[in-house]
Order: C-alpha cells, then structure tokens, then sequence
C-alpha cells in the first residue's frame, strides 16, 4: 500500500465537518494530553486546528514554546534556497513558473551554479536548498547530480525542492549527498487537484502524492512535506498533512521529518492578467499561527520551517514559539544572488531583510542562530 491508497478511505468534505464538530471540550482535552506528555492523536488535532480552538490560541502558544525548547534547545536553523532553473513542463496556475507564463527561461550553467554557491558561502551558509522548475528535459535527474557534484564539497548539507523522481533516482542522488527532499502536495483535496495542474506531469495526483513513499523506500535521511495554503480549506489541508505524516512515520521509521505550510504570495503572470490568481482562502496571521502550534503539540519532533513568503513581524514573532527553521537573504530566481534579473522569479518574497538583520533579531529573542548543524558526508571531504 502506498499513501493514494491509504486516503482513499478518507472523504475531504467528512473531514472538514469532523473538524468543524469540534468544540471546546474537544480542544481542552488535547491540550491537556500534552501537558501531561501524552500521544495527541488525530482526532486530537482536529480539535486543535477547529475554529474552537481559537479562543485557546495562547495557551497553544505557550505549550508550543515548551515542547519546541525541550526537544531542540533555543536554536534556529539557517537554510538558503539557490534556484538553477525556472524551466517548467507544468501549468500550475498559482505559479510564476507556469508554462504558459511569458517569462524569460533560464538554467544556469556550471559556472553560474558556483558564482551562486560562492556568494552564499560568503553570507556565512552550509545548508542550502536546490530548487527547479519541473522540467526532465533542462533540468532532469542528470542536471540535478550535476550540480550537488559540483557543490559537495563546499557545502555541510544539500536538500533538494525539485521534479519528484522514482526510487532508484533518489537512490543515485544520496552519493552526490542528497540529505533531504521537500516535495509540496500543494493540496490534498484530490477531486480539486486538477483545477490548479491542468497540464504537466504534475497533474497526476497519485504520482505526486507517492513521492515521499519513493523517498523512505530510498532511505532519503529526511523528507519534507506541506501544503500551499490558500487554495482549499486550510484546516483540511492539515489534517491530511497530518495523516500523511502518521502513515510515513510509520513505515518509513529511518527517516526524519519536516513539515511547511507556506501561504500564497504574489507571483509574475504574464498570460493570465495583471492581477494573476487569487486564492479562495485567506490564511490571516492568527489561523496561521494556529496551524503551526497545532503541528508542534501533534508532533515534538517534527521540523518546522517559515520562508521569506512571510512577513518580518510574524516570522519574528515565531522564532520563539515552535518554528524550528529560517531562510533568510532568499531570492526566487535563477542567479538571484550574483545577478538579480527582476523578471524571473517563482514568486514575491516577504521578508527582504539581511542574513545579518535576521540573525540579529534571533539572537535578541535569546535563540542561536545554527549555520551548520552536522555534515552527513564528512568521510567523504
């Protein structure tokens, strides 16, 4: 069984009433389990993403806070995504990559994937996140070994935000260093899935949807995953999360987690209108922070990180509370650190300030700032 087959069992409109059910008895009962240290189960975290839970909001903060510094200390997590192509097979229409989208293309070649990693080396990192558009063609499984060759040896840990690849591929790629893949179902509403990917490979759901079975069957160190929050019901969206997370901890034991669940951002749209796609979900900053406190009181363990989508005051505001992980300094396009061209990015960033000013405020918040966690591969430099 794989997990298109595990959810079949479950009916998007039945969870989103369960969770509507819920009250405040429900929410007090969850809360209460892991105060005292125990198993919050699903059930359990209906409660606590349920429009009830909102009047319970600070002490989900607080809870959150404790258990985030008892099982990973008053530290943060520095990552940086390096995009090498904004190429692209599919048409996502919430997507500043969209096929359709007149932008200028742009793969970046040996030389412009090491000026990229030596300006990032000099903004102090030793994680970095590699990001492409979803195409086999300019930026396949043979482009993508390529460039973790070239930047093995000059970085502690690389991850990867790329086209889903079969098991073998994954296989191939943990000897170049691969340490992590983060695969976005963008929703797991599956009848409306096909509304957002209408064309491209990335229409398939269930191909999608199986990746993270492909990863622990590889034995992928960690494996990431989340939602786009804005296009369906975001408190069904984290249940199935949730429920994908359960599944995968569970077969695939070997490996750590990660969980993100960035909200829409503005985007290039040069086919679709001047004001491109709008999200039928407004995500505010209070429901946000719900999600993100929910996760941690679900699961002490997981890794939780918060992009450069969001804004300087609410990603200050989560450094203490249960976030796990940072980017700062981002750009969303190819050569977007050594030289910036306005009209390639994914999407808008939020956040514009300095690894230097957001290495600050954490520091000020009482938090250490992490560059470097641990390097996998270190026999092999």
């Amino acid at each position: 069984m794989n997990f298109s087959e595990y959810i079949k069992g479950f009916s998007w409109q039945g969870v989103t009433e369960d969770i509507e059910k819920k009250g405040c008895v429900d929410v007090e009962m969850a809360i209460e389990k892991a105060r005292q240290g125990q198993t919050v189960n699903i059930e359990d975290f209906k409660a606590l993403v349920s429009p009830a839970a909102a009047e319970y909001i600070e002490q989900m903060a607080v809870l959150s806070q404790r258990i985030t510094q008892q099982r990973f200390g008053k530290t943060i997590q520095f990552y940086i995504p390096l995009y090498l192509s904004n190429e692209c097979t599919n048409h996502c229409v919430y997507c500043g990559f969209n096929h359709n989208n007149k932008i200028t293309r742009k793969t970046l070649s040996d030389k412009e994937i090491l000026e990229e990693a030596a300006v990032l080396k000099k903004m102090g990192y030793e994680h970095i996140l590699l990001l492409t558009g979803e195409s086999p063609l300019k930026a396949g499984v043979e482009y993508i070994e390529n460039a973790m060759s070239l930047l093995q040896n000059d970085f502690a840990q690389i991850s990867l935000e790329v086209l889903p690849l079969g098991t073998q591929e994954y296989v191939r790629l943990r000897s170049k260093g691969l340490h992590a893949v983060y695969v976005y179902q963008e929703t797991y509403n599956s009848e409306r899935y096909r509304v957002y990917h209408p064309a491209g490979k990335k229409r398939e759901y269930e191909w999608r949807v199986n990746t993270q079975d492909r990863l622990g069957q590889a034995e992928v160190h960690k494996i990431g995953l989340g939602a786009l929050l804005g296009l369906e019901n975001p408190r069904t969206e984290a249940i199935f999360m949730a429920e994908h997370l359960r599944y995968l901890q569970k077969k695939y034991w070997k490996s750590k987690y990660a969980v993100s669940f960035p909200r829409m951002r503005p985007h290039a749209d040069n086919c679709g209108g001047a004001t491109g796609f709008v999200p039928q979900f407004f995500v505010d900053d209070k429901l946000f922070a719900q999600l993100i406190f929910a996760f941690r009181i679900f699961d002490p363990d997981i890794e939780i990180s918060l992009t450069t989508r969001e804004s300087p005051a609410f990603r200050d505001a989560m450094i203490t509370l249960g976030i796990t992980s940072l980017s700062a300094g981002s750009h969303t396009e190819p050569s977007g650190y050594s030289n910036p061209l306005e009209e390639l990015p994914q999407f808008d960033t939020n956040d514009n300030r300095s690894v230097a000013e957001v290495k600050d405020v954490v520091s000020r918040a009482g938090y250490e700032p992490v560059m470097k966690d641990w390097t996998e591969f270190a026999a092999m430099k």
